[in-house]
C-alpha cells in the first residue's frame, strides 16, 4: 500500500507539467495559442478514441460500453448548458471562464483517479510491475497534463489557476490507488463504464469547445500550422499508448 500510495503522489505531481509554461508564457498567448490549442484537441481525442474507450471494450461486453460513452456526451452537454445558465443569471463574478474549464476539470479528475487504481492494482501483483506500470503511466500522463492545462487556460483560467486546479484534480490518483487497493473486487466491475463516461467527456471537450475555437480563428497563415498540430497531438498519444500499453 506504501507503494502504490508514493507512487500514485508522483503520478499527481504530473500535472505540475504546466509550471513550465509558467517561465515560457508566449506559448499559451496570441503568437503560439493556436498551436498549442490544437495539440490539445488532438491528444484529447486520440486519448479517448485510443486508450479509454479501447480499455472500456476490454474488460466489458461491449454494447454498454458504448451507451454509457454517449451518456456521458450528453451527461457533459447537460452540465456545460446548467454552467452557462448559471453564469448568464449572475451567479458568479467569472464571466470570462468558459464552462469547459470545469468540465475539462471533472474529467482530468476521474482519469487520475482511474490511474490511481492502474497503479494500486499493478503494485497488488508486484512492486516491479507496479513500477513499471508507474513509470508508464507517467510517460502516459505529460502530453495529457499538459493538454489539459493548456485548455483550460483557453477556457479562461490564469496561468497560476490553471496549475493550481490542474495540481488538485491530479490528487485524485491517490483517492483511485486507495480505492483501488481496500475495494478492487467493487471497483473493477464499475470500471469500463466509468472508462467509456470519461471517453466521453474528452471527446464532448475536443469536439465542441477545442476544436470549433479553431475554426474561429481559421487564418491564412495558421490554419495548416494549426491542421499539422492537431495531426501531432493525435500521433503522439496514438504513439504513447501502443508503445507503453497502459
Amino acid at each position: 500500500m506504501f507503494y502504490a500510495i508514493l507512487a500514485t503522489i508522483g503520478v499527481s505531481l504530473v500535472s505540475l507539467i504546466g509550471a513550465v509554461l509558467l517561465f515560457k508564457k508566449e506559448l499559451i498567448q496570441a503568437r503560439y495559442g493556436g498551436l498549442m490549442i490544437s495539440i490539445a484537441a488532438g491528444v484529447m481525442l486520440a486519448t479517448a478514441l485510443t486508450d479509454l474507450l479501447p480499455k472500456a471494450l476490454e474488460q466489458s461486453q461491449g454494447k454498454e460500453v458504448y451507451w454509457t460513452l454517449l451518456t456521458g456526451v450528453c451527461v457533459f452537454f447537460v452540465m456545460e448548458r446548467l454552467i452557462h445558465w448559471y453564469h448568464h443569471h449572475g451567479h458568479t463574478h467569472d464571466h470570462e471562464i468558459k464552462p469547459a474549464a470545469y468540465l475539462i476539470l471533472l474529467g482530468d479528475a476521474l482519469h487520475n483517479f482511474f490511474d490511481g487504481i492502474a497503479v494500486a492494482t499493478a503494485f497488488a501483483v508486484s512492486v516491479p510491475v507496479g513500477i513499471a506500470t508507474t513509470v508508464a503511466i507517467i510517460l502516459h500522463e505529460v502530453p495529457q497534463e499538459l493538454g489539459d492545462f493548456v485548455a483550460l487556460t483557453h477556457s479562461g483560467f490564469s496561468v497560476k489557476k490553471a496549475l493550481f486546479y490542474n495540481l488538485i484534480s491530479g490528487l485524485t490518483a491517490i483517492m483511485g490507488a486507495v480505492a483501488g487497493w481496500y475495494f478492487l473486487s467493487s471497483v473493477e466491475g464499475a470500471l469500463p463504464l466509468l472508462l467509456a463516461f470519461n471517453a466521453g467527456m474528452f471527446i464532448y471537450i475536443s469536439c465542441s469547445d477545442l476544436i470549433p475555437s479553431l475554426h474561429e480563428d481559421f487564418k491564412k497563415d495558421k490554419k495548416w500550422l494549426q491542421t499539422i498540430a492537431f495531426l501531432f497531438g493525435v500521433l503522439l498519444m496514438v504513439v504513447m499508448v501502443n508503445t507503453l500499453n497502459v
